[in-house]
């Protein structure tokens, strides 16, 4: 196997990583926010809430970074066709993530009397970006209409209304919104004392079945779905083009055709399932730092099911099958993501070391008594 082509497949299992790590660090953040309104009835509670995530909910964005980053320069036509087709959609959730930090700050000035209002922006800041990113891909499983000229201008076929409001892409974002909220409360659990943590723990053990029921659903729907698959042989090792060397099919079932395959593959699905009854027995016999590790397990099953199940695929064109985005034809050279994996592996592992060190140092219960003391908590 060429050089070219063991790179390409490192990096889309690389970016299978970071968006895992974005969906359980930020996604743990985005759930506390969700919550906070249900489990703090009164400000001190919610300041409890919001000072458990207030050391690190800043530093996990360094995931996004990392993710989006990975994008734009490991594959460069998907990030410039995907954020052109999901303009509106990208407006949306910067948006709705923008008023997080302002929430933070806002709500934190004394005798603020918009505190109630800044609540439910933490609400709305925390829900609308996790439902966006399951959708997400619910869309490209679905397919998206999109389609290149001979000049490789791109086109899109469908409005964005299609991408928001399709069964499937809601299912995916209601599953998402569902392990955030699991992954939040966990954590609230993990810091937080009576009565935060009996309120925690419902809606974290809540989060965990309506996550596991969502995920069997859109299995059978995926099982069911129109998927695509090459009808001729395709060379991996092809120019970094969408406009030739493939031809593609729109084929009932073929989103399982990867598992049939390899079966070894189901045991990613199984881990999501794992993950998620196991966060959610974990969260009931009340030891939340086993939880908190297997909803992080649920996160890696459940989006390395969906990579496993469209791979090589990244952005299926319904419009036309033949251009859609691959792992082989949507990527950047050879040179560029040879020196992107040695930046890769010398900072990812930084990354990890210190969010574990910052955890490790700021561990212990988060009290009442101490953010009143402390003029630099929220």
């Amino acid at each position: 196997m060429e050089l070219y082509v063991v790179l390409k497949v490192i990096w889309a299992v690389l970016l299978g990583v970071l968006l895992t790590g974005l969906a359980v660090m930020v996604g743990m953040d985005m759930g506390v926010g969700t919550l906070l309104r249900f489990v703090g009835k009164t400000d001190k509670e919610r300041r409890v809430a919001l000072n458990i995530i207030g050391p690190h909910w800043d530093g996990n964005q360094v995931w996004f970074i990392l993710g989006g980053g990975a994008i734009f320069a490991a594959f460069p036509t998907l990030y410039a066709t995907s954020f052109s087709v999901f303009y509106v959609v990208m407006i949306l959730l910067l948006f709705s993530m923008i008023m997080r930090p302002v929430a933070f700050e806002y709500r934190s000035k004394a005798g603020n009397s918009w505190r109630a209002t800044w609540d439910w922006a933490f609400l709305i800041s925390g829900a609308v970006p996790m439902i966006v990113y399951g959708a997400a891909f619910g869309n490209v499983m679905e397919g998206v209409g999109f389609h290149y000229s001979w000049t490789g201008q791109y086109f899109q076929d469908e409005s964005f209304l299609g991408y928001l409001l399709n069964p499937f892409a809601l299912i995916c974002g209601v599953m998402s919104l569902s392990l955030s909220i699991a992954q939040g409360g966990t954590m609230l659990m993990l810091r937080g004392e009576e009565p935060i943590f009996g309120r925690a723990r419902s809606a974290a053990i809540g989060g965990a079945l309506v996550a596991a029921v969502l995920f069997a659903i859109g299995g059978v729907w995926v099982a069911h779905m129109n998927g695509f698959a090459f009808t001729a042989p395709v060379d991996p090792n092809m120019p970094a083009s969408p406009l030739t060397g493939q031809t593609v099919a729109v084929q009932a079932g073929a989103w399982m055709h990867n598992y049939q395959s390899y079966p070894i593959l189901w045991a990613l699905p199984a881990l999501g399932f794992v993950g998620m009854l196991g966060n959610l027995l974990m969260n009931a016999a009340r030891k939340p730092a086993v939880a908190w590790w297997a909803g992080a397990l649920a996160w890696v099953g459940v989006i390395f099911t969906v990579g496993a199940s469209m791979f090589p695929f990244l952005m299926p064109s319904t419009t036309n099958p033949n251009q859609s985005l691959t792992v082989w034809n949507s990527i950047g050279s050879q040179y560029s993501l040879g020196w992107m994996l040695l930046f890769a592996l010398v900072f990812t592992p930084a990354i990890i070391a210190y969010t574990s060190w910052c955890f490790y140092v700021m561990r212990g219960k988060v009290k009442v008594e101490s953010i009143t003391d402390d003029s630099h908590s929220y």
